[in-house]
C-alpha cells in the first residue's frame, strides 16, 4: 500500500500552475510522493495535517549552490573583497577539503535549505583536492539522504591553474582526462532521470576562467551522449569578461557558444553582464539563467537584467549561490531581496513578489529540466511547504498570499516542509537529525578544514 500525506481544509493552496490559481478551503492528498487530489471531497490518509490557517506554496527549487563553502561563510578577511581576489584567498581553505567536511557542509546547507521550505538542491561541486580521493560527491548524496531532500548534484571542474593563467592552485586541478572519467562514473553512478526521482546529476565545468576550452567543449560532448545536463558560472562579473576578450577574442557568451554552451540543456550561474543582443539569442536557445541576488550584492558583481529576461522567455530560476558569497542557504530570503532589488531598479518594470516566488518554483524546475517539480496539481511530485498565518509577523499579510513572500517574507524557519509526500521539517525543525547535534559535529569540521596545514 502507497504511503499517503493529506492536507485537510487549506486555507490558500497556491498552486503556481498554468492558471496561476490561488485555492481556498481544499484537500490535497499525496500517495507514494505524487499528488492524487485537490479538491473539496472528503478523503483519508495515513497521515493528516490540519492546514486550516495554513498557506500552502510548491517547494522552492535552488537552481545554484556552493554547499562546501557553508563552512567559509562570515570570514573577516574576505568580507570586502570582489570575485577574482576572493577566490583566491578562499582557494588557500578549500584546498583542505575532505569528504568529512563536504558531508557536514552539506547536511548544514541543505538542512537550513529544508528549513526555508526549499525542497530540491542544486549544487555545483567543482574543488577536488588531490588529497581528496573521489568521495565528495558520495558524501553529498549521503548527506541528502538523510535529510530526505531532493539532490541534483553537479560534477564540476577545473582544469587551469595558476600556473596556467587560471585562479585556482594546482592542487585542487586536475586532468581533462581524470575529471571526464570520474563525470561518466558519477553520472553512471548516481544519476536518476525518473521523474520523481531522489537524486540527479548534470556536468559542470567551473567557469571560464578556471577551465580549459577543451574540457569545456568535452564536457559537452560527454552530457549530451549521456543525457544530461549542463551547467556553469557565466557574465557574472566585468574581470570575467576582459578575461574572455584578452585571452580569446571573444566576450563570454560568444566563447561559450563556440565551444556548444548553447541550448535548452545548459544554464549559467548568474548571468548579469549579457547585452541586448545576448539576451535574445538566451530567449531564443532556451538557455537557462540561475538568478543570484544576494551573492551578486555581496560580491559587488552587478545586478542581472531580470525584467528583460523575463520578458524576452529566457528561462530564469533562483538561487542562493554559495553560501561564502552569501553566507546562508535560504530561498525565502532570496525571494524578498530579490523583489526588493528589483523593485528598486526596475520600478514598475519589475518582477512581483508572485513572479519572483514563480521564479523559485516553476522557473528553477525549467532550468533544471524537471517537468514533475515547480507546481502543485496532480501528477506532480508531493513536494510543498507550509506557513501558518497566526504568525504575529504576519497580521495583515492575508489578502494577496501569492506574494505575502516577496512583499513581507518569512523570517525564520516554515512550519512544514514536505517532500514526496514525506514530511522532513515540523514546527520549524529537521525531523530525520537531532539538529543540535549536527551543529557540534559541523562545527567541529569547521574548525579542521580552518586550522588544516597546507
Amino acid at each position: 500500500m502507497k504511503d499517503s500525506l493529506l492536507l485537510e481544509n487549506v486555507k490558500y493552496l497556491v498552486t503556481c500552475d498554468d492558471q496561476d490559481g490561488m485555492l481556498t478551503d481544499v484537500n490535497l492528498l499525496v500517495e507514494g510522493g505524487v499528488i492524487t487530489y485537490i479538491g473539496t471531497e472528503k478523503k483519508t490518509a495515513d497521515h493528516i495535517i490540519d492546514a486550516s490557517r495554513m498557506v500552502i506554496y510548491p517547494g522552492l527549487i535552488n537552481s545554484h549552490h556552493h554547499l562546501y563553502q557553508t563552512f567559509t561563510r562570515n570570514l573577516p578577511q574576505v568580507q570586502n573583497m570582489e570575485l577574482f581576489p576572493w577566490l583566491k584567498t578562499l582557494y588557500e581553505i578549500w584546498k583542505g577539503l575532505d569528504a568529512d567536511s563536504v558531508y557536514y557542509s552539506s547536511l548544514t546547507g541543505m538542512g537550513e535549505l529544508l528549513k526555508t521550505g526549499c525542497t530540491t538542491c542544486l549544487d555545483h561541486h567543482y574543488v577536488f583536492p588531490k588529497h581528496s580521493g573521489d568521495t565528495l560527491l558520495d558524501a553529498q548524496f549521503a548527506a541528502a539522504k538523510e535529510l530526505g531532500i531532493r539532490m541534483y548534484a553537479t560534477r564540476g571542474s577545473m582544469d587551469l591553474s595558476v600556473k596556467d593563467g587560471g585562479l585556482p592552485p594546482d592542487s585542487v586541478v586536475q586532468s581533462v582526462d581524470e575529471i571526464l572519467k570520474d563525470c561518466q562514473k558519477v553520472v553512471e553512478k548516481y544519476h536518476d532521470p525518473s521523474p520523481y526521482s531522489m537524486r540527479r546529476v548534470a556536468l559542470a565545468p567551473c567557469s571560464p576562467f578556471s577551465v580549459t576550452g577543451e574540457l569545456l567543449e568535452e564536457s559537452a560532448k560527454l552530457a549530451r551522449s549521456m543525457g544530461v545536463r549542463l551547467h556553469t558560472h557565466l557574465a557574472e562579473t566585468k574581470d570575467e569578461e576582459n578575461f574572455t576578450l584578452e585571452r580569446f577574442g571573444m566576450r563570454p557568451l560568444d566563447y561559450m557558444e563556440s565551444l556548444g554552451w548553447m541550448g535548452d540543456d545548459v544554464w549559467y550561474a548568474h548571468g548579469i553582464h549579457f547585452n541586448t543582443d545576448e539576451l535574445k539569442r538566451l530567449a531564443e536557445t532556451k538557455t537557462g539563467i540561475a538568478h543570484c541576488p544576494v551573492s551578486n550584492m555581496k560580491l559587488s558583481s552587478g545586478i542581472a537584467r531580470i525584467p528583460e529576461m523575463l520578458e524576452l522567455g529566457v528561462p530564469v530560476g533562483l538561487a542562493v549561490d554559495g553560501s561564502a558569497s552569501n553566507d546562508g542557504s535560504n530561498l525565502l530570503e532570496e525571494i524578498r531581496v530579490a523583489y526588493l532589488l528589483h523593485r528598486l531598479n526596475s520600478s514598475s518594470r519589475a518582477p512581483s513578489g508572485y513572479e519572483i516566488l514563480k521564479m523559485a518554483t516553476r522557473g528553477s524546475a525549467s532550468v533544471l529540466g524537471w517537468k514533475e517539480l515547480g507546481q502543485l496539481a496532480v501528477g506532480m511530485a508531493g513536494d510543498f511547504f507550509a506557513v501558518s498565518l497566526d504568525r504575529l509577523e504576519l497580521v495583515g499579510g492575508q489578502y494577496d498570499p501569492k506574494s505575502l513572500l516577496g512583499c513581507i517574507g518569512v523570517k525564520g524557519a516554515v512550519d512544514y516542509t514536505v517532500v514526496g509526500g514525506r514530511v522532513v521539517v515540523e514546527q520549524g525543525r529537521l525531523v530525520s537529525v537531532d539538529e543540535s547535534a549536527v551543529a557540534a559535529q559541523a562545527n567541529s569540521s569547521v574548525e579542521r578544514l580552518l586550522n588544516r596545514e597546507s
